[in-house]
């Protein structure tokens, strides 16, 4: 953690500025809750403090928003990494085929498991975090027990992955073949989205503006 740092440019605005913008993105449009995961949460903190001390100097305009943790609130990227973009080990809801398939294939496992005959510690496996949002529970306990005992290989367990998170993002991606052969339905949304979040964004402007005397 002191080595990433190190390595960044902390003396910028924009070390300061984007977590404050992420925060005004919030408490802009009121939010109550913030659908986040776990490395987010100090974000949240951050956006609730901001919210709390503007009320306290001002005037009650902010509701200060809980974070909202699913059943899997972290998931790491293919590598066992945070997931990111400048890692190239994302899985992206518009993965599919065999795309998908070879990037399961290339998670990693137990790293004390070495052989197929060797029992697993599912609770340190990265592609059985991923079973816990994507598999029935019947098929989760199935394999958390398997695992154990060496009754699962890797290899058989990825391909299940694989086929559930197939199975999961289906309805996804007929939408999206549907709306990249309907743009005008994409535009027409983002009208629609974007005239709403402008009458919220003014009339708490209105307020922040009225509280702040100017």
């Amino acid at each position: 953690m002191q080595a990433e740092l190190t390595s960044k440019d902390l003396s910028t605005f924009g070390f300061l500025g984007y977590p404050v913008l992420q925060a005004a993105d919030i408490i802009m449009y009121k939010a109550y809750g913030v659908p986040v995961g776990v490395d987010q949460l100090p974000h949240v903190e951050l956006t609730r403090e901001i919210a709390r001390r503007f009320n306290f100097l001002y005037k009650e305009v902010f509701p200060v928003p809980e974070p909202l943790l699913t059943s899997v609130p972290k998931l790491l990227g293919i590598d066992g990494r945070k997931m990111s973009k400048s890692y190239d080990n994302s899985i992206y809801l518009s993965d599919r085929g065999k795309e998908l398939h070879q990037k399961v294939a290339a998670m990693f496992t137990d790293p004390q498991r070495m052989r197929k005959k060797d029992p697993g510690n599912p609770e340190i496996c990265n592609v059985f975090t991923f079973h816990g949002l994507y598999s029935p529970k019947e098929t989760v306990a199935e394999i958390n027990k398997a695992c154990r005992v060496a009754g699962i290989g890797c290899i058989e367990c990825k391909k299940m992955l694989a086929a559930r998170i197939e199975e999961a993002l289906a309805p996804v991606h007929e939408r999206m073949d549907y709306y990249l052969s309907h743009l005008q339905d994409i535009h027409y949304i983002f009208s629609v989205g974007n005239g709403r979040a402008t009458k919220i964004a003014r009339r708490t402007m209105e307020e922040v503006r009225e509280a702040v005397k100017v």
